[in-house]
């Protein structure tokens, strides 16, 4: 008869607990700085990521985008958080927890450092073609995930181009922002847009939204591919009708805006 207590049952516990206790050798310790005495407190979190930056590839395959995110290239090394392809498959190259180098130089809002305070999204796409809708829904999916796990508020979803304008033309104009408003998703006018009050300032409700001013028509090229899916770098009386909705949401705190 074999108890609780039998040799074999005490070696396979003993040699598990051997195990575990290896393993926990092998795992990698946080970086210390050896000036200080590690005196460890249990009040700290993980990076946490106020931003979306929506990327498009403009490569011609999903194996090549995958090859161009895992090593350096003739522009040095990037990566993004997730790459989707043209038919729905989403993978995954960097932790959420962790910064992946794909937006470089710009800033939303008051974000500067758009790395180290977003999640970055590649979509499988040449910069010249519809996206597929099989895309589009993975990435709504995904999108839900990131927003509701990570508590990402749902307004604070943008474009490279938005806030790189005069470097960057992706997701470009024809990225379907309007579908993704209707699930919920990214800043849009809401109700009946109509002219603006004597006084109102365009450019500060530009800058207001998040977009850089340092180059205004890059800026407003920016938003007429976001908000428009137009080309132009002046703004016309529809943009401002757009601006003023937009502005009245953010001044109502009908939208959430994170400062970094």
């Amino acid at each position: 008869m074999r108890g609780p207590f039998s040799p074999g049952r005490l070696l396979r516990r003993a040699t598990l607990l051997v195990l575990v206790a290896l393993l926990a050798a092998c795992a990698p310790l946080p970086p210390r700085n050896p000036l200080a005495t590690w005196v460890p407190s249990p009040n700290h979190d993980i990076r946490r990521p106020v931003l979306i930056v929506l990327h498009y590839t403009d490569q011609h395959s999903v194996q090549e985008s995958l090859d161009t995110l895992r090593t350096r290239n003739s522009g040095g090394p990037v990566s993004s958080h997730y790459l989707i392809g043209s038919d729905g498959h989403v993978y995954q190259l960097v932790s959420d927890q962790l910064r992946a180098w794909h937006a470089g130089p710009g800033h939303w809002g008051t974000i500067t450092d758009i790395n180290s305070a977003s999640i970055g999204i590649e979509l499988d796409n040449d910069g010249h073609s519809p996206f597929a809708q099989p895309q589009i829904d993975s990435l709504l999916r995904l999108l839900t995930d990131l927003t509701d796990r990570l508590h990402i508020p749902r307004t604070q979803i943008v474009g490279h181009q938005d806030f790189a304008p005069a470097r960057k033309p992706d997701p470009g104009p024809l990225f379907p922002w309007k579908q993704l408003a209707d699930a919920g998703f990214g800043l849009w006018p809401q109700g009946i847009l109509i002219d603006p009050p004597a006084g109102f300032d365009p450019w500060m409700a530009l800058g207001l939204v998040g977009y850089p001013l340092e180059d205004r028509p890059a800026a407003v090229h920016a938003f007429h591919n976001h908000f428009r899916g137009i080309d132009g770098d002046t703004l016309d009386a529809e943009d401002l009708r757009i601006l003023y909705n937009l502005a009245q949401q953010i001044e109502s705190g009908s939208t959430t805006r994170t400062a970094g």
